[in-house]
């Protein structure tokens, strides 16, 4: 029997195994589960750093064309000074008598007297102070009242100044006023919300100077008695227990308690006379009583 015959000795393969290289017939190997989170990771920040750039680029470099730019008259005289002798007030001034009266050093004085004495109560600090003046005394010139006499009547109304106040009859707020008597008359002229001070005080010292007009004209201190009665709902001295005594009320109220607002002054050096010569604009600057 023939022997077999030896088979030739095929040479060793040397170098990578061909299939572990990608080809357009054969599949690479799959990338680990890590290396593919962090290439979507690493895609992700780029978009968002790319992103932040672009917004901080524009931010400091394109200007907006209406956002934070001047009116066009003011950019006109701006840029060209001739014109402002078509445009002379960019920025118009409001020239109303109220507007002089807040703009006049006698009302920085009694505002400022307004806001000590009500801090003084010991009831309400600096910054609600300093509002419940200038609205107190701001309504107090409009409507010709001396600020002494809306203090007293605040003390008495309302002494724990207490804005959403209200009473067993239904007053309401710092100067306690009636919502069924006023707010349908008022409301248009001055808004409902009889709970915000400045409302209220707009109603209140309004409701005052309407109860202390006088037929003939000249006011009297029995005419602003008989409108401090009238406030209190005290017209027969049946409806309150004890009316008739709110005008002395108010009258100690101002006495004990308003020491910057009168100062070294009388009773009547700062209520009565004031009285009758703001409600016939007889001022040093006229009372306005526009709204």
């Amino acid at each position: 029997m023939p022997e077999p015959t030896a088979q030739p000795k095929l040479p060793e393969r040397t170098g990578t195994d061909r299939r572990a290289e990608p080809a357009e017939t054969r599949r690479a190997r799959k990338p680990s589960q890590w290396a593919r989170w962090s290439g979507i990771a690493g895609r992700d920040a780029l978009i968002i750093l790319g992103t932040v750039a672009a917004i901080v680029f524009s931010i400091r470099h394109v200007n907006p064309i209406f956002s934070g730019q001047p009116s066009v008259a003011a950019s006109i005289t701006k840029a060209l000074p001739i014109a402002k002798a078509a445009f002379p007030n960019a920025t118009p001034k409001d020239t109303s008598q109220l507007a002089q009266l807040i703009a006049s050093p006698q009302f920085e004085k009694d505002r400022k007297a307004f806001a000590a004495d009500l801090v003084a109560t010991g009831r309400m600090n600096q910054t609600r102070a300093d509002s419940i003046a200038y609205y107190a005394v701001r309504e107090s010139y409009r409507n010709g009242i001396p600020p002494a006499v809306v203090f007293g009547v605040l003390l008495t109304e309302n002494s724990r100044f207490i804005s959403g106040a209200m009473s067993n009859v239904g007053a309401v707020g710092l100067m306690q006023v009636y919502p069924k008597v006023w707010l349908k008359a008022l409301s248009k002229k001055f808004g409902s919300d009889l709970a915000s001070d400045s409302t209220n005080l707009k109603y209140g010292i309004f409701i005052l100077k309407q109860y202390v007009k006088s037929d003939s004209g000249a006011v009297t201190s029995s005419d602003a008695t008989k409108g401090l009665l009238r406030y209190n709902g005290c017209v027969h001295g049946t409806n309150t227990p004890n009316c008739k005594t709110y005008p002395s009320k108010v009258t100690k109220y101002v006495e004990q308690a308003g020491n910057a607002i009168c100062g070294d002054k009388s009773f009547v050096d700062c209520i009565a006379k004031p009285f009758v010569a703001g409600l016939l604009g007889k001022r040093d600057t006229p009372a306005a009583n526009t709204q």
